[in-house]
C-alpha cells in the first residue's frame, strides 16, 4: 500500500456519501507498499479502506480481483471484499483513478514471524488454493516468467546506480534460471495451475497472536503455478528485510503448514527451488524499477533490490534440501 495520489477531505467525504457507510470521522494514507494510493478511513458506522488504483493495475483486472475474493469469502476465506454503493456499483472513480471502497479485516501483519505464526499462515495458503479448485476465471501473471527479461532490458545498465555490478548479477542469475523454469515442454511438465495471490507477504497477511485473521491486497493474483505461490511465501517469510535468512524453523513451517491444508507433490517439491529463485528475481527487478523510478514526491517507502538478490544467493547456495 502507498499513497500516489492525494484526495482532499472533501472530495473524499463526498465520495463516501454514495455508500452506506455514515459520514467520515477521519481519514489518512498509508505509507507502506509501492502499488497503489491507500487510504485508512474511518466512519461513523466502521473502518474501511479505499484504494485508488495506479498505472500497474489495470481497471479491466479489477472484474477478476472482486470475483477472486467473493468467491474465497463464500468459501469461508478471511478476505476482504468490494462494497457496492447504494445503486450496486462497486467500481469508481476519484481524483482521474478507478477506485474501492474495501472491507476493513481486523488484525496486524506481523515483521518477524514466529513458527507457529508461518504454519497458520501457510495453511491459509493452502486453504485459499484449495478453496479456488472451482474458480474458473483467468488472468496472466502480470508480473510472471515472461516478463522478467524485458523488464531487466528496460532497467538497464541503471541498475548500476544502485549498486555497482547489479546489472551483471542480475544477468548471469536471470538466465539460469529462465533456462531451467518449469515448463511442459520441458522441466516439471504438467505442475498443478490455478488462481494464485502471487504476493503473500508478511504485510499481506492479518493475525491476531498465531491465527491468521485476513489475506489483503490480491492485485497481483493470477494463473499460474501454485508451487511458485508457495515459494513467493517462502522467499518473503524466512528472511528479515536485509535479505538474511531467519530461523530455518520458520521455513519449514510455511511448508508443513501449506500441505496440512493443500497437496504439495514431489514433482512441486522438486521444482521449488528453481521457484523460489524466480520468485526472488521478480521482486529484485520489480523492485529495482521502483527504485529508479519512484516519484519523488510520493508517499512511499522505497524496497531494497539487494535484499532479494542475497536471498536468490542464498537459495543458490542450498539447493533442495530447504524444502524437504
Amino acid at each position: 500500500m502507498a499513497v500516489y495520489t492525494q484526495v482532499p477531505a472533501e472530495a473524499l467525504s463526498a465520495f463516501l456519501r454514495r455508500f452506506d457507510v455514515g459520514e467520515m470521522t477521519s481519514a489518512k494514507g498509508i505509507a507502506e507498499g509501492v502499488e497503489n494510493s491507500n487510504y485508512l478511513v474511518d466512519t461513523t458506522c466502521g473502518r474501511f479502506i479505499l484504494t485508488l488504483y495506479e498505472k500497474r493495475v489495470a481497471a479491466g483486472d479489477l472484474p477478476f480481483f472482486r470475483a477472486l475474493t467473493d468467491h474465497l469469502a463464500a468459501k469461508g476465506n478471511p478476505v476482504p471484499r468490494m462494497i457496492a454503493d447504494r445503486h450496486g456499483e462497486w467500481l469508481h472513480e476519484l481524483e482521474g483513478r478507478p477506485a474501492c471502497l474495501i472491507e476493513f479485516l481486523p488484525g496486524v501483519s506481523v515483521t518477524r514471524p514466529t513458527p507457529p505464526q508461518a504454519r497458520s499462515a501457510g495453511a491459509a495458503l493452502g486453504r485459499m488454493h484449495v478453496g479456488l479448485a472451482a474458480f474458473t476465471m483467468q488472468r496472466p501473471n502480470s508480473m510472471g516468467v515472461d516478463t522478467w527479461q524485458p523488464l531487466f532490458e528496460r532497467c538497464g545498465r541503471d541498475l548500476d546506480t544502485i549498486a555497482p555490478g547489479l546489472h551483471e548479477w542480475i544477468a548471469l542469475a536471470l538466465a539460469g534460471v529462465l533456462a531451467a523454469w518449469p515448463d511442459d515442454n520441458g522441466f516439471f511438465p504438467g505442475l498443478p495451475r490455478g488462481a494464485i495471490h502471487a504476493d503473500l507477504f508478511p504485510d499481506n497477511v492479518l493475525m491476531r497472536g498465531d491465527a491468521v485473521t485476513g489475506l489483503i491486497d490480491f492485485y497481483f493474483a493470477c494463473t499460474d503455478i501454485h508451487a511458485y505461490d508457495v515459494a513467493v511465501m517462502h522467499t518473503a517469510w524466512t528472511f528479515d528485510a536485509t535479505g538474511n535468512p531467519l530461523d530455518p524453523a520458520i521455513g519449514r513451517a510455511v511448508l508443513d503448514g501449506y500441505r496440512s491444508a493443500a497437496t504439495l507433490s514431489g514433482p512441486e517439491g522438486a521444482a521449488l527451488p528453481v521457484l523460489a529463485r524466480g520468485a526472488c528475481l521478480r521482486f529484485a527487478l520489480t523492485r529495482a524499477w521502483d527504485w529508479l523510478n519512484t516519484p519523488a514526491d510520493a508517499l512511499v517507502t522505497r524496497k531494497d533490490p539487494l535484499a532479494y538478490m542475497r536471498r536468490y544467493d542464498w537459495y543458490a547456495a542450498h539447493g533442495p534440501e530447504t524444502f524437504a
